[in-house]
């Protein structure tokens, strides 16, 4: 097992790194890693980096990914082992905290990827162990891990662990102006939600119709066309718009700020 940390010993009087990298290394301590070491850490690093990044694949094939995102697992956790191997180099305790430190300081890095999916922060924190395990020399925990996270997050992904059993959703209707819309969709959303709130209240086309925007809790186990054709039969065969996502006030806003 490869273990760079284990040179603390190190050695106040040697000289800087530049110049004992191109001098002769007998004389100085033998526990700094030698260039295959840190290209083992490295290349090991990449490796766990693109298998994070298969990974990653695999559970967001229905969902969809992005190619920068998948790019930036092997990227991360390349960079984080070559920081904290350069530091090794160093042989001392002060460049490894050093490199530590440093390699925190990634972890106050915003990613703005498309929203909906809150797993993907913890795979930018799984490449960036792998990277850190990586870096101080424990390659072979490092795929030891990787495999168990790996087979935790497929397994879970599979299974559909902890999946909730209805779907937050905001349902926007339109309705004539002649219709009373005080509890017109009760029935129907007693049907098919677990939950229902009127968020908003809009007048159009010059007062002649209303758009309603409601919160709604839908049953995921619930037919979602019967549902509007259902509205649809209420409103007059207005517009129904069923939208994935929870209300948002500025959704709605044709206006452009």
């Amino acid at each position: 097992m490869l273990n760079l940390m284990a040179a603390q010993t190190a050695v106040l009087d040697t000289p800087v790194i530049f110049q004992r990298l191109f001098a002769d290394q007998s004389q100085y301590s033998l526990d700094a890693p030698g260039v295959g070491q840190v290209l083992a850490c490295i290349l090991s690093a990449l490796a766990l980096g693109i298998l994070i990044g298969l990974v990653y694949m695999f559970t967001h094939r229905k969902t969809g990914y992005t190619q920068s995102y998948v790019l930036a697992m092997p990227m991360l956790s390349g960079l984080v082992a070559t920081i904290l191997v350069m530091m090794c180099v160093l042989a001392s305790g002060v460049g490894v905290t050093a490199a530590i430190s440093l390699t925190g300081a990634f972890s106050l890095v915003r990613f703005r990827s498309a929203p909906g999916d809150p797993r993907d922060i913890a795979y930018v924190f799984f490449a960036m162990v792998m990277g850190t395990v990586c870096g101080v020399g424990f390659i072979g925990y490092a795929f030891l891990i990787f495999l168990i996270m790996a087979a935790a997050l497929i397994i879970f992904n599979l299974i559909n662990f902890a999946a909730p059993k209805t779907q937050d959703m905001t349902l926007k209707v339109t309705i004539p102006e002649n219709l009373n819309y005080n509890g017109l969709f009760d029935n129907v959303f007693e049907k098919y939600t677990t939950s229902y709130l009127l968020r908003r209240v809009k007048t159009t086309d010059f007062g002649t119709l209303f758009d309603l925007v409601y919160s709604v809790r839908v049953r995921t186990d619930a037919d979602q066309k019967k549902f509007i054709d259902d509205i649809r039969a209420l409103n007059g065969n207005l517009n129904v718009t069923l939208v994935l996502y929870k209300y948002d006030d500025q959704i709605y806003d044709t206006k452009a700020k």
